[in-house]
């Protein structure tokens, strides 16, 4: 009954004695690691321990089995890799901006006799983007059923995406999960189908992206739509105006499409008759002359469409109107002539009463210097000369008048 009871300690003394017993008092030359996760375009830190270095130095290599690291002394060029301590007992290095590149199993040699290894593999996350949502074109009307899509690439792993209208959850379908060319990330799509209702009205429909490289941190999309209750919805109506009015060749001419209903028309098809296709489809209103042409003369049409309906407006151009229209420049310069013209008129009256009375008053002063002297005439009267003949002296007569 002794001997089996022995057994155990027997087999103890003997393995501390085994070739297997060096071994075990060679674990302490057996460096250390850990797995490391980290965010594309983050920093890493890979830590390798040993308790026993034995004289020796810990180094650090990278998936493709360059050294970076031997002791303190870097081996690879890479600015983005720096030491972060260095002693007997361990060797710690950073990565800064890691990408998806970065990733792998890096390894940590001791060179013991044996040598001995360690593995620390690097898990780098890829970023999700923002997601896109698409499907939402125009207003709906109230109890349509509507369907919108969302789309976010670049993560990795796969992200997950879900749907909610303000704080209520959507059901959409489950998320579809793609390669992206790369062969490192991935894209993932979902879409949602729901029924409007009046209340609906300005609800923000909300896709959002759940990854673990956001921690936790929110990363969405809102779609705001635009619910038409049909008792004040109605079809649209249009009609053209033309900017100038009176358009004549050689000018810049707009043809602005008026739009009116509710809603409000998004999209506007301009045509020419007898010319196709189609001159131009937008949601902008107007239809651009930059320099009017003779052939641009024809009948032109705009049709003014929302999801209640569309309406269809002409307007004829006539780019040889034979009666011009006078310019707001020529205006102003006629305006301006006449008044001139006005102030010359009274210039010239004003120069003819001043003349009128200048020559009264010189006539007055004149009348009265004649009777202050005593030889003088009357004003009135004029002297009249006559010579009479030799005979009896020579006589003067003075005829008065």
């Amino acid at each position: 009954m002794g001997s089996p009871s022995a057994l155990p300690l027997l087999l103890l003394f003997a393995s501390c004695w085994a070739p297997g017993g060096a071994n075990l008092s060679q674990d302490d030359s057996q460096p250390w690691t850990s797995d490391e996760t980290v965010v594309a375009g983050g920093t890493v830190v890979l830590k390798c321990q040993v308790k026993d270095h034995e004289d020796s130095s810990l180094q650090w290599s990278n998936p493709a089995q360059q050294t970076l690291y031997f002791g303190e002394k870097r081996a690879l060029r890479d600015n983005r890799i720096q030491l972060v301590r260095s002693t007997p007992h361990e060797l710690s290095i950073s990565i800064s901006n890691v990408a998806l590149a970065d990733e792998g199993e890096y390894t940590c040699s001791i060179f013991t006799m044996p040598v001995r290894t360690a593995k620390s593999l690097v898990t780098v996350l890829g970023i999700p983007q923002k997601p896109i949502i698409t499907g939402y074109k125009s207003s709906l009307r109230e109890k349509d059923t509507t369907t919108l899509n969302c789309q976010s690439s670049g993560s990795k792993p796969a992200a997950q995406l879900t749907w909610r209208k303000g704080d209520q959850e959507l059901h959409g379908e489950p998320t579809r999960i793609q390669e992206d060319p790369n062969g490192k990330t991935f894209t993932v799509s979902s879409s949602v189908t729901f029924q409007v209702t009046r209340e609906d009205d300005g609800a923000d429909i909300v896709c959002s992206v759940n990854h673990e490289s956001l921690k936790g941190a929110d990363r969405s999309t809102a779609q705001r739509i635009e619910v038409l209750c049909m008792s004040w919805a109605y079809t649209p109506t249009a009609k053209i105006r033309p900017d100038p009015p009176h358009p004549r060749e050689g000018q810049k001419l707009l043809l602005h499409c008026e739009g009116r209903g509710n809603p409000a028309p998004q999209q506007y098809l301009w045509e020419k008759e007898g010319s196709v296709p189609p001159l131009k489809m937008t949601q902008e209103s107007a239809l651009i002359f930059p320099f009017l042409n003779k052939s641009d003369s024809g009948t032109y049409g705009c049709t003014a469409t929302s999801n209640m309906g569309s309406y269809k407006a002409y307007y004829t151009l006539n780019v040889n109107d034979p009666s011009p229209v006078p310019s707001s420049a020529s205006t102003y310069h006629a305006v301006i002539g006449g008044i001139v013209a006005f102030i010359v008129f009274l210039l010239l009256i004003l120069l003819i009463f001043l003349g009128h009375y200048l020559i009264r008053h010189k006539g007055t002063y004149l009348t009265h210097e004649a009777k202050g002297s005593d030889d003088a005439p009357d004003a009135d009267t004029a002297i009249i000369n006559a010579e009479g003949g030799q005979s009896g002296g020579d006589d003067k007569k003075e005829y008065f008048i």
